[in-house]
């Protein structure tokens, strides 16, 4: 019948789901940010009684969302290491009805077997949906591997330049995309018309904007891994990242994030940060501009202490979203504050 109303549907932001989907041969539902893409998926397949099955790396906001709001109405979640297969495998119960899993995770790094994922939740009649956001589909499509859903905060590296907040959920099965569809609409959590259309700009330069990032992460972490001032850096495209072999199979790229863990711990952490001046400090990731972020107090912040630890989150662990500054502007901000 046409546009009628933008709650149920936009030129606009139709223009940028049918962009989103070419991207990876799937058709994309958009949202005005990426909880509330998390959140509609949720919405469209689980009802009371069932169970998902999590990463334990995971942003923060997710895991807040499946506790504290879906666990009131009856849907329980749990968090395990995904990138364990035979303990992912054991962890998956009978009502397990959505396995939800971030690739590289955030902001460790860490890693998850997507085609082991894939096997896993389908043995059980279960979902896979992929939260992609740290690498976009210009560096890994999980729908190859096997996912039947992806996830995005289009906020972040799919925009690319700190305007917007958004989401997007990808599907290839109607039966997903008319629950998809039908929550964004009764919901009223859609992509506004004008973030809809920059963040279809930014998609004209993901590609290249993709390999500029994962280049510069690439420098910026092997000058951290010879800095005798930094304990350890977590970065994919590292020798010393211990699932580079996994990495190579289903990404692209390193990807532009990074993370790493100062000699000194926390105090160290913070005085870094308080003396960057190129880098930004901001939860925010995947813009042109580098950001640096303290997930422990900031987007982590929601997640128990101990649960923090245990998944390798320290309170020292500092996250670099590098940027497209020049590699050397970052790698000299970067020294004068570890020197100083």
């Amino acid at each position: 019948k046409g546009f009628t109303y933008t709650r149920s549907g936009n030129p606009t932001v139709a223009a940028l789901e049918r962009q989103l989907g070419a991207l990876e041969d799937a058709t994309a539902v958009s949202f005005c940010t990426g909880m509330a893409a998390i959140s509609a998926l949720c919405l469209a397949v689980l009802k009371a009684g069932d169970h998902v099955l999590c990463s334990d790396v995971v942003y923060g906001g997710t895991v807040r969302v499946l506790r504290e709001v879906f666990e009131r109405f009856g849907v329980t979640a749990s968090f395990v290491d995904t990138a364990n297969p035979s303990l992912f495998r054991d962890a998956i119960r009978p009502e397990t009805k959505l396995v939800l899993i971030e690739t590289p995770a955030n902001p460790t790094l860490k890693l998850t077997d997507i085609a082991a994922a894939a096997s896993a939740a389908h043995d059980a009649g279960a979902w896979l949906a992929v939260d992609n956001t740290f690498l976009t589909a210009a560096a890994q499509q999980p729908f190859s591997f096997g996912a039947d859903i992806v996830v995005y905060s289009t906020t972040k590296y799919i925009e690319g330049h700190n305007t917007t907040v958004g989401g997007a959920v990808l599907a290839r099965d109607e039966t997903i995309l008319e629950q998809l569809r039908f929550v964004q609409n009764a919901i009223g959590i859609s992509q506004s018309p004008f973030d809809a259309w920059l963040t279809s700009r930014g998609l004209k330069t993901l590609p290249s904007r993709m390999e500029r990032h994962a280049d510069t992460a690439n420098k910026v972490a092997r000058y951290l891994e010879s800095h005798p001032k930094v304990a350890q850096v977590h970065y994919p495209g590292l020798d010393s990242f211990p699932q580079q072999d996994l990495a190579k199979r289903q990404q692209q790229n390193g990807g532009g994030m990074l993370a790493f863990e100062l000699v000194g711990g926390v105090e160290a952490g913070i005085n870094l940060m308080n003396k960057v001046k190129l880098c930004a400090l901001a939860e925010n990731l995947g813009a042109v501009e580098t950001l640096i972020t303290h997930p422990a107090s900031m987007t982590h912040g929601p997640i128990p202490a101990e649960e923090r630890r245990a998944a390798g989150i320290t309170d020292g662990l500092v996250r670099l979203s590098v940027g497209l500054e020049r590699p050397e502007d970052i790698i000299q901000d970067l020294e004068h504050a570890l020197s100083a």
